[in-house]
């Protein structure tokens, strides 16, 4: 892998990592974005554009069209929307940051999600391989409280759950650890999107 090709982060940072397929990206995804920054202390998020969902039955849009309507939807100094997993080759985001913690030595990194994904995150392969490998930022969704509070995984490492008040200290924390945050929702999804007509596969 050619390094100039991948974005830069200086040893030290603490970088969140929002995955997905951003089918289309929205000011959902922005929204949450900019609360990580504040509430997790971070110096960079980065959006990963993957190449496809494993647990999505149908194909995204092609990846060109879906990383420029991120970029549309996020414009911000620290944020950077990059295509990481398509250049790095890898599919899973287990196998993606097993590289990516290779890659950046002495970089801190956090897994953003929504409340939805840790819901369903024991279905992810290699699940407790992730949360073992970086702390999990999980930010709320609307009516995605209870079920992420009650899922496999929040019981599972319940006790290395920080208090919303530590929010801060996520990113610098040793795996396992998560933090959940509530913040001001935002209603709206990919799917409603494309469920109106608004965006085209």
């Amino acid at each position: 892998m050619q390094r100039y090709l991948l974005p830069h982060a200086p040893r030290g940072q603490a970088i969140g990592l929002l995955g997905g397929s951003f089918d289309p990206a929205h000011r959902g995804h922005a929204h949450i974005t900019r609360e990580a920054l504040k509430r997790f202390g971070l110096d960079q998020v980065w959006w990963l554009v993957s190449p496809g969902n494993p647990l999505k039955p149908h194909g995204p849009a092609p990846l060109g069209k879906r990383m420029a309507a991120a970029r549309s939807a996020m414009q911000h100094p620290r944020v950077t929307v990059t295509d990481l997993e398509a250049r790095l080759g890898t599919r899973y985001t287990a196998q993606t940051l097993e590289v990516m913690t290779r890659l950046y030595p002495g970089v801190h990194f956090v897994w953003l999600m929504g409340a939805d994904n840790l819901a369903q995150f024991h279905r992810w392969d290699r699940w407790q391989s992730i949360i073992q490998t970086v702390p999990l930022g999980v930010i709320a969704r609307p009516d995605q409280r209870l079920s992420a509070r009650m899922s496999k995984a929040a019981e599972r490492y319940a006790a290395f759950r920080l208090p919303a008040q530590s929010a801060p200290l996520l990113a610098r924390s040793r795996a396992p650890a998560w933090c959940f945050v509530n913040v001001p929702m935002v209603d709206i999804s990919s799917s409603a999107i494309r469920a109106r007509g608004d965006w085209s596969r």
